[in-house]
């Protein structure tokens, strides 16, 4: 370990692992220390099936743990969401040759709530002439709205329809082509996947390019916009620290982290008992360097073990639902995502849901219950409220560069959006994505 590297990562969390690897591939000679004996910290995959009644605090010999069969076929999330199938992540991974080391298979479906029930959400013209979500007149004016996205350039004003996106915002957007209350909100939160309504008074850019992801993710692979990786999303982190250690990256787990070394205020090193590697920067997650974060709300998860689909979505094997925050009278949306047997996260028969929300009153629990309501009987529930953390800098004078906490949704952007970030304020650089290849099956 007392050598010197450009970058020390601590902390094998996905954001973590995917900057190793970018950081290897740029060249940078990175050394990647984890306290935990495993990969992955919060973003892991637990198994065997013991594993994750023991984390969670019960007696594993006190369940009939036969009954869920085999143990070591289940692979269970800790937080579990989905990749947009022409989004940040999947960019990224084929960058970075990464799908070489992953089999990915599509969700089958996407949903929303409305009125108590959930929708199928319509993102192409044959879809959303079938809904049952809207009126006839309502469905034209969306197919409207569609038709405009798929064709909008922000170089080209002739692609504008009168409108100037930079002083149009997203409510007076929706108000052009006529959309109502409840159409808005689908499209804001169901395909945009906004988590509130701020962006309804931003600039309309972000909401057209958001609706363009999806609907250019669900037009890759048909049945859904999102994918998700055999054998859970803990693979994506170790698929990335096989690729920093083929860039010559070094690994290091179960090694306790003891101090961050600053010279005049900057990070030049990393101790371990009496070892100490050198550095130019420090790349990690939160809860390596508790004095230069701050908190900045809470998280609730609930991890249901179930033995059939969700009702009302065709016998799906996999799913995400979204709540919007308006249907329930919140001001963060709930998201229901889940996976099953056919993604080898669980055995024979049996299903993974996961509902989770950003927290907003004294009782979490209550505030998640329209979620579990929509999941039918319940065999095994476990429920944690996790801590969200930001950094209070942003690394450029201490060279310290820290990751936010994972957030209540079931998708990877913001994810992206939160690593992309600190690369370009690590290296002084974007990361280009023009050089992307979009066939996940290019590198396999």
């Amino acid at each position: 370990m007392d050598e010197e590297y450009d970058a020390i990562v601590l902390g094998t969390g996905l954001k973590e692992c995917i900057l190793s690897g970018m950081l290897s591939v740029s060249g940078k000679k990175v050394l990647h220390i984890d306290r935990n004996k495993y990969y992955g910290a919060d973003s892991a995959s637990i198994t065997p099936l013991e594993d994750l009644f023991t984390k969670f605090g019960f007696d594993p010999s006190s369940t009939s743990i036969e009954e869920y069969g085999r143990s070591r076929d289940w692979n269970v999330d800790l937080i579990p969401k989905f990749l947009m199938a022409n989004g940040s992540l999947v960019k990224l991974l084929i960058h970075t040759g990464v799908t070489r080391y992953l089999e990915f298979k599509s969700c089958e479906g996407s949903y929303v709530y409305k009125g108590g029930k959930i929708f199928k959400v319509p993102a192409d013209e044959k879809e959303a002439l079938a809904s049952s979500l809207m009126g006839m007149f309502e469905k034209r004016r969306f197919r409207s709205f569609l038709l405009f996205v798929q064709d909008f350039n922000k170089d080209d004003p002739k692609t504008w329809k009168d409108m100037d996106p930079k002083t149009t915002n997203g409510q007076q957007l929706y108000e052009k082509f006529g959309l109502d209350r409840d159409t808005a909100d689908f499209t804001g939160h169901a395909l945009a996947l906004y988590r509130n309504d701020d962006y309804l008074h931003e600039s309309c850019l972000d909401l057209i390019n958001r609706v363009k992801l999806y609907s250019e993710s669900l037009a890759r692979y048909g049945k859904s916009p999102y994918l998700y990786p055999l054998y859970g999303l803990g693979e994506l982190p170790q698929g990335f620290a096989r690729l920093s250690a083929i860039y010559g990256g070094t690994y290091m787990l179960d090694k306790p982290v003891d101090e961050i070394i600053m010279e005049n205020g900057r990070a030049v090193g990393v101790r371990s008992g009496n070892e100490t590697a050198k550095c130019k920067q420090v790349y990690c997650d939160p809860s390596y360097v508790s004095d230069r974060i701050r908190k900045v709300g809470q998280v609730i998860r609930c991890i249901c073990l179930l033995n059939h689909p969700i009702p009302n979505t065709k016998d799906s094997l996999s799913c995400q639902i979204i709540i919007p925050q308006k249907q329930v009278g919140r001001k963060f949306d709930i998201y229901v995502s889940l996976v099953s047997f056919t993604h080898q996260v669980a055995s024979k028969g049996w299903f993974v849901a996961m509902v989770s929300t950003t927290v907003e009153t004294n009782n979490p629990e209550a505030e998640i219950k329209p979620g579990l309501d929509l999941l039918g009987p319940i065999k095994q529930k476990f429920v944690s409220v996790s801590d969200l953390y930001k950094p209070i800098e942003d690394g450029k004078e201490s060279q310290i560069f820290i990751s936010e906490s994972f957030d209540s949704t079931s998708h990877f952007e913001t994810t992206c959006t939160d690593v992309l970030d600190i690369f370009r304020r690590g290296t002084g650089e974007d990361f280009d994505f023009s050089k992307v290849k979009l066939d996940l099956n290019d590198d396999q």
